[in-house]
This record gives C-alpha cells, sequence and structure tokens, in this order.
C-alpha cells in the first residue's frame, strides 16, 4: 500500500476587478487510486505580491495586473473605505 499526496492548482478565474481566484486540490491516492481531496482557494488582488505563487499563476496576474488594473482597484477599495 503506497500512499501519495499531490497538490495541484486545478482552477485559475480572473474576476470583474481584476482579482485571480485560485483553487488548490489536494488529494490523496492509494496506490495511484484517490481516496480523498480537498480544496483551498485564495485570491490574488491587483497589487499583491505574487513572486510565490505557481507559475501559471504569476504568468496570468502577470497579465492582467496592469498598472491601469492596479489603480483601479485601489481606487475602487479607497472609495469603499471613505463612502462618500
Amino acid at each position: 500500500m503506497a500512499l501519495e499526496k499531490i497538490e495541484i492548482v486545478d482552477r485559475i478565474e480572473v474576476v470583474e476587478n481584476g482579482s485571480v481566484q485560485v483553487r488548490t486540490k489536494t488529494a490523496i491516492k492509494e496506490d495511484g487510486v484517490e481516496i480523498s481531496s480537498k480544496f483551498h482557494r485564495h485570491v490574488v488582488v491587483p497589487g499583491d505580491d505574487y513572486s510565490a505563487e505557481d507559475a501559471r499563476v504569476q504568468a496570468m496576474c502577470a497579465a492582467m495586473h496592469t498598472a491601469d488594473v492596479v489603480a483601479a482597484y485601489k481606487a475602487a477599495q479607497a472609495k469603499i473605505a471613505q463612502p462618500e
């Protein structure tokens, strides 16, 4: 009986404000057959440091988090924090 733990980024989604949602799947396999799995989600918002992310997430963030997107995200967050 050989147990194996596998972690993969299985879903990357971009939402309207430029945030990148990342889902990581952790699977436990016994003799090559998946016997258990769980998911973890986190979000990389425009302006965040994404250098420690999976290479595919880094590529997505590099493409999506332009200077204009980061500025618009920060402006929207400032507006939420200081309503008129």
